[in-house]
């Protein structure tokens, strides 16, 4: 019995979103005794929008690290070889000649439709840990303890409340107030995207008739152009080609979106060949290939001056919403993941020290995610020939493009959780899972 009334009471966790941050960090902490963690997702099943998430060789550590690489192997595709270390290959939009590439060794191209790598995730969470139809409208902290209240009527009283609830988060405004800071909305970034997926063999059989190289089919290609640009890459083990072709509008400083406006509609084949008006072969048979597109009005966050209030932390699109164009997104929220679950699945870890834990999280995550944020913003611009530097100097191009994600993508993750726990005054642990 003596033993027993020393055992720190276990801490409730609540996560608010069961997108991919928000279910790969509940099914890393349910596993540690000392935690009671609760996920809800406002909608009646997990489920993702949208088709293909790249992850860079920092996203695929932390997926590794939160225990994830069998299921991410499973679901996950990669560039086939000989060209397996290959991000991207950047090439004119008129003709479609060669700029460079950019090389990711180890990792490549490591991309997963999103709905399928959700599903895996989610068929691993325990019974009982994920509630649906629970959407969050409030939240109010008193003492040590966070309620949040639901559209439902119930609600959910804890001990820290992750918000992992994307770029629409209900929480965000609770945290922002409470710093004293701004509201941050979401914002339109003047750029739109028309998406498709193609059947490789119907695509490969269309370049052949018109004399186009194959090559373009099996490897990640982005077509640069002035103010768009277009990126392939194989899915499904090659067989589907999933293409993003982005269109930018700079004629508004700060455009803005229509308010009752869907960010997500269908679109025609004809309004999308339009919009390539004069690109070149390549280009064009590709997108005749899509007769359906669907076009998506991209929008980020700006960078928040803080994540975290009281007992209440944000991760994920809800935290640092950025644009696609360094395929990084999901990967930072992954990499927000790691770094809180390693943390609070330390026995050093308990109620008294929760506020601290909190505090260099935000210290050291959110410096990097916004370094994020910000040049997954600049690299659209350096797609679409607009870098203040570069401009559309072919030679300048390739070679800011070989080396300009490196920083990003061979992150020390590990090194961070280390830093964290000198912060906190923790003995290093040789792991404790």
């Amino acid at each position: 019995m003596g033993t027993n009334m020393s055992k720190k009471p276990a801490l409730r966790v609540g996560i608010i979103g069961g997108g991919i941050s928000g279910v790969a960090l509940a099914l890393d902490l349910c596993r540690h005794s000392h935690l009671v963690v609760q996920l809800f997702e406002s909608a009646p099943a997990f489920g993702e929008v949208g088709a293909g998430v790249s992850f860079g060789a920092n996203a695929v550590r932390a997926i590794a690290g939160l225990g994830l690489a069998e299921p991410y192997g499973l679901a996950a595709d990669r560039t086939p070889e000989p060209w397996q270390d290959v991000w991207f290959e950047w090439r004119r939009s008129d003709d479609a000649g060669y700029i460079g590439a950019s090389v990711a060794p180890g990792v490549g191209q490591s991309s997963v439709h999103r709905a399928d790598f959700l599903d895996v995730l989610a068929s691993r969470l325990p019974e009982g840990v994920a509630r649906f139809n629970k959407r969050a409208v409030g939240v109010e902290q008193q003492g040590d303890e966070v309620r949040v209240r639901f559209t439902d009527g119930s609600d959910y009283v804890g001990d820290l409340l992750i918000a992992a609830d994307g770029i629409k988060s209900a929480i965000r405004g609770h945290v922002l107030e409470g710093i004293g800071a701004a509201p941050a909305a979401p914002r339109f970034s003047g750029t739109c995207a028309y998406r498709g997926l193609i059947d490789s063999q119907h695509l490969r059989k269309a370049y052949r008739a018109a004399g186009v190289d194959e090559h373009l089919v099996d490897v990640p290609q982005m077509y640069l152009g002035l103010d768009a640009h277009i990126l392939t890459f194989p899915v499904k083990q090659g067989r589907i080609i999933n293409v993003v072709a982005f269109v930018s509008d700079r004629s508004q400083p700060e455009p803005q979106w229509p308010q009752d406006a869907p960010w997500v509609r269908e679109a025609s084949q004809e309004e999308m060949l339009r919009a390539f008006t004069g690109w070149g072969d390549a280009a064009r048979i590709l997108l005749e290939c899509i007769p359906k597109p669907t076009y998506w009005a991209l929008h980020d966050l700006a960078e928040l001056p803080g994540y975290v209030h009281g007992r209440v932390a944000l991760i994920g699109d809800a935290a640092h919403a950025m644009l696609p164009h360094q395929g990084a997104g999901a990967g930072q929220g992954l990499e927000d993941a790691y770094f809180l679950a390693r943390l609070l699945s330390d026995p050093q870890m308990g109620q008294d020290n929760l506020g601290e834990l909190l505090a260099v999280y935000d210290a050291l995550r959110r410096p990097r995610a916004c370094r994020v944020q910000r040049t997954s913003w600049e690299a659209g611009e350096l797609y679409e020939l607009r870098d203040p530097a570069v401009g559309d100097d072919e030679q300048a191009l390739g070679a800011t493009l070989a080396s300009r994600f490196d920083w990003l993508w061979n992150h020390d993750l590990e090194a961070d959780v280390g830093e964290a726990r000198a912060r906190l005054g923790w003995q290093t642990l040789s792991h404790c899972a």
